[in-house]
């Protein structure tokens, strides 16, 4: 489960600008992938080193350059430097804590997003920082590892299928978000499936694993509202905003990312009412449960009471007893005994107590 904390100590002291990476510990090599096209041609390989990135901030097609890896700060404030991102730009993208955001700087927009994704069969959440450069004619995405979401928007460049490759820089920036956000209703999917289970569990048999998993779901919920709440703010912000880099005709289509992120909050908003509900309904549970046990107890104390004091009477040691010295006083005691607790059954039975 992703944290909904991220440490930042090691920042602490450090003066604005300071390129330092957090998040967790990785050591695996940093790939860059490039993708250049326009409507006729395409090309795409991996880049040896990061200066092979630098002929294509001029050039008049689109480039998409994805970089895998984040942990190696030289390689980001290299590409940085040279596509003229500011410092400050560059801390954030290295904070893997960052909240989802827009900020445009004039020449570029900055783009934060968290990629959501179910790991393995279960309803464990596994989350990862997405970073967009927007510029003119290129988008730069910077992720904290390799592996995405991002297969389907790589298949409609290659193919040329639909408008991806006759539209700018912007329009690729949108499909790239609408992936993201687009895989959160698979997830959303995913955990409502987890959470139908649970439904059917806690009415046949709620048990402390059902409570673990009712908090477990909580907790993703939490996370999944805090990475997609602010997402609202950031499409709604490209939408409306004035920035010369998204064009009109791209603002219609984040129009409909924008209706998408209402729904996917809205689901959010359901599930956790149907937690919520479900924790009640648990707790409910165990108190009826509870609540038979105390009656089960208590009807047979009730019954015991007037057997103990036939016993403690007939237990006393005086000499004028006169039923001590009967011959069938033993069994009549015991039939009285058992009388007494048949007809206390029959009228509980009767006040409907059992």
């Amino acid at each position: 489960m992703p944290k909904l904390v991220k440490r930042k100590s090691k920042k602490v002291g450090l003066p604005p600008g300071t390129l330092l990476y957090v998040g967790e510990k990785r050591t695996e090599k940093v790939t860059i992938r490039i993708i250049d096209y326009d409507e006729t041609r395409l090309q795409e390989k991996e880049a040896r080193t990061v200066e092979d990135c630098f002929p294509y901030k001029e050039k008049p097609t689109v480039t998409w350059i994805n970089i895998d890896g984040i942990h190696q700060v030289d390689i980001v404030e290299t590409i940085g430097r040279h596509f003229g991102v500011h410092s400050l730009v560059l801390e954030d993208l290295l904070n893997t804590g960052q909240r989802p955001k827009m900020d445009n700087y004039g020449n570029y927009l900055f783009i934060v997003l968290k990629m959501i994704y179910c790991n393995g069969k279960g309803s464990e959440i596994a989350a990862e920082q997405i970073s967009l450069i927007l510029g003119s004619n290129f988008v730069i995405s910077f992720q904290e590892a390799e592996g995405d979401v991002f297969n389907p928007v790589r298949e409609r460049i290659r193919s040329g299928t639909g408008r991806i490759r006759k539209m700018g820089a912007d329009y690729l920036a949108y499909t790239l978000m609408d992936a993201i956000v687009d895989n959160y209703f698979a997830v959303l999917e995913r955990l409502g499936e987890q959470i139908e289970l649970l439904q059917e569990e806690l009415i046949a048999d709620p048990r402390p694993e059902t409570l673990q998993g009712i908090n477990h779901l909580k907790r993703e919920m939490i996370f999944l509202r805090k990475s997609v709440w602010p997402l609202r703010e950031v499409v709604n912000g490209l939408e409306r905003g004035e920035s010369a880099l998204i064009k009109t005709e791209t603002g219609i289509f984040l129009r409909d990312l924008y209706d998408h992120t209402i729904q996917i909050m809205d689901s959010i908003e359901t599930c956790r009412d149907m937690l919520s509900g479900m924790l009640d309904i648990y707790l409910s549970s165990i108190s009826n449960k509870m609540n038979s046990v105390m009656k089960v107890l208590t009807i047979i104390a009730t019954i015991f009471i007037p057997l103990t004091f036939i016993v403690g009477v007939y237990g006393m040691n005086f000499k004028y007893m006169p039923e001590l010295e009967w011959h069938w006083s033993y069994p009549l005691v015991l039939l009285f005994m058992a009388v007494i607790a048949v007809s206390m059954l029959m009228y509980f039975r009767r006040k409907k107590w059992l």
